[in-house]
């Protein structure tokens, strides 16, 4: 596992949401994504946060109306993230200590990708099933 750095096994293309996106919106592409969260970027690129279901569903909770707030609205701010050299032996040490479920990956600031759980475990299995086309 030490040999293997996030950009190995990081999913990319990834998708985030702008701060000023709708929570509606993002909630939508969550559903249609089959994802549970994303990181959220400035117009630069560089991670300001994460949203979850959580997030929204405390939102939803608390009487906040999706269609009226923004993903930088509800957000977890000040999000970690792992730079592309960064070992999947540290990424996994993170998500296990944070108990966080992905992490944005980051090359020179900007994000590139993400590593969720999954995505690490993917990565020391031999497939036993394989569809061919």
């Amino acid at each position: 596992m030490q040999h293997l750095k996030a950009r190995d096994v990081m999913t990319r293309p990834v998708v985030s949401a702008r701060e000023n996106a709708s929570a509606r919106d993002v909630a939508m592409q969550l559903l249609c994504g089959l994802y549970s969260g994303m990181p959220v970027t400035n117009q630069n690129g560089e991670v300001k946060g994460v949203i979850t279901e959580h997030d929204l569903l405390k939102a939803v909770k608390s009487g906040e109306e999706l269609v009226r707030i923004t993903a930088g609205d509800v957000m977890t701010h000040d999000a970690i993230t792992v730079d592309v050299d960064t070992s999947v032996d540290k990424v996994a040490e993170i998500l296990m200590d944070k108990n966080i479920i992905r992490v944005p990956v980051t090359q020179d600031g900007k994000l590139t990708g993400v590593v969720s759980r999954c995505d690490i475990l993917r990565s020391f299995l031999e497939p036993e099933f394989i569809t061919h086309m």
